[in-house]
């Protein structure tokens, strides 16, 4: 038996791929039990994320064969289709992988911090199925006590490495907390959602979107509680907004120069921290030039971003001791694991042995013979075959006429 993590992701197969191989949430439980039951796995996890599907199991390397004939049947395609995309770990690499996803390594932003509430919902899901065992249950969380030793002990998530993350955390060195103070983002495509996620997890509530398409605004707005307005409204929120976040597809400037500086003069010239992420931009550049507004582009977002990948990539490389430490200590579980059985097998041997040729000698007294002679029968009988097997090794040992295998005989014999 062995582990094993059989998977694709963002860096072995396109999207049009990854989402007909996804999981939705609903298919999970139902999925595991079909898997336990097509491949006979005594364990098996699913994690499936917009950027990879995996599955961890525990079997044979022909189960191993069978899943992937099963996750191809599951999704309807053939194995044709997906095997060339497929990696496939086992034991000290799937263990290995395991903790690199779930620390953040293996993400296609590195270090990003989701995957880790992702992989322990993976793993509830299986234990609500029934499909995780002892040896899985150690295996999670041996990983998880290494994702927090990872995120605790290196910078690995400590710098924004996308720049709708580095806008937020520009923003918050400037207010400090964002709880009461006034956002404006302005577009409502996916880098604007993605900036609306980082401001809400850092705490920020006042939030409104403006777009040219209303629907599209209302539609990204109830996910935040956001409120909406049109772009010809833009003038007049101008003037509450304290950050300014802008992301649209237009080929001409939204805010203008004169724009602001009639907002700042409402505000009395309280700051304004404005940051320009399209292409081309949304705000003029003169803005950068009044004194009370704080303007930065997507260049400047970008050499931010470029320093701190380079930090978190030096903060992946210490990580990485931290895994294989992790690794090494979940191998050595699992090997004594196989050493208590082997001993339980042993030992089951000896009473078999025991209660065969007791029987025997029991049998034997029933029927007359002669106690002192069964007595002898059955030591003799019971020494030669608990003896049989162990001499017949120590006599192969000594043939190596090496040191190790004689003081392993004689610390094993008590010799």
């Amino acid at each position: 038996m062995a582990i094993f993590a059989l998977g694709i992701n963002h860096k072995t197969a396109p999207v049009s791929l990854r989402e007909k191989v996804a999981f939705a949430p609903e298919q999970v439980h139902e999925a595991l039990r079909e898997l336990a039951t097509a491949t006979a796995v005594t364990d098996a996890v699913i994690l499936s994320t917009c950027n990879r599907t995996e599955l961890y199991f525990n079997g044979t390397n022909s189960q191993a064969e069978q899943v992937v004939a099963w996750l191809a049947h599951f999704h309807q395609l053939t194995i044709s289709e997906l095997q060339p995309h497929l990696y496939l770990h086992h034991d000290r690499q799937a263990a290995e992988h395991l903790m690199r996803v779930a620390a953040g390594l293996d993400s296609l932003v590195l270090g990003e911090p989701q995957i880790f509430g992702q992989v322990k919902q993976a793993y509830n899901q299986s234990r609500q199925a029934g499909t995780i065992n002892p040896q899985f249950e150690r295996l999670f969380q041996k990983t998880f006590a290494v994702a927090k030793d990872v995120r605790t002990n290196t910078d690995i998530g400590a710098n924004a490495v996308s720049v709708a993350f580095a806008a937020v955390s520009l923003a918050k060195q400037i207010f400090g907390k964002l709880e009461k103070v006034q956002v404006l983002l302005i577009g409502a495509g996916e880098t604007i959602e993605l900036v609306a996620r980082h401001l809400a997890e850092q705490g920020a509530r006042e939030l409104t979107v403006a777009n040219r398409t209303y629907e599209r605004a209302v539609t990204l707005a109830e996910q935040f509680n956001a409120k909406v307005i049109t772009l010809s409204q833009v003038p007049a929120q101008l003037p509450q907004a304290d950050i300014v976040i802008s992301s649209t597809a237009s080929t001409l400037p939204i805010v203008g120069k004169g724009m602001v500086e009639q907002a700042l003069k409402k505000r009395r010239h309280k700051p304004m921290f404005l940051v320009d992420l399209a292409v081309p931009r949304d705000i003029e550049q003169q803005v950068g030039e009044l004194e009370d507004a704080y303007l930065y582009t997507v260049d400047d977002l970008q050499s931010i971003v470029a320093q701190n990948v380079s930090s978190r990539q030096q903060a992946a490389e210490q990580a990485g001791g931290i895994i294989r430490l992790g690794a090494d200590d979940y191998l050595q579980w699992l090997q004594l694991q196989g050493n208590v059985d082997w001993v339980r097998d042993y030992r089951q041997r000896c009473e078999q042995i025991k209660t065969e040729l007791l029987s025997r000698a029991l049998n034997q007294l029933a029927a007359g013979q002669d106690a002192e002679k069964v007595l002898a029968e059955l030591a003799t009988k019971l020494s030669n075959r608990l003896m049989h097997s162990p001499t017949k090794t120590i006599r192969q040992l000594l043939q190596q006429e090496a040191s190790e295998p004689q003081a392993l005989i004689n610390s094993l014999l008590d010799i």
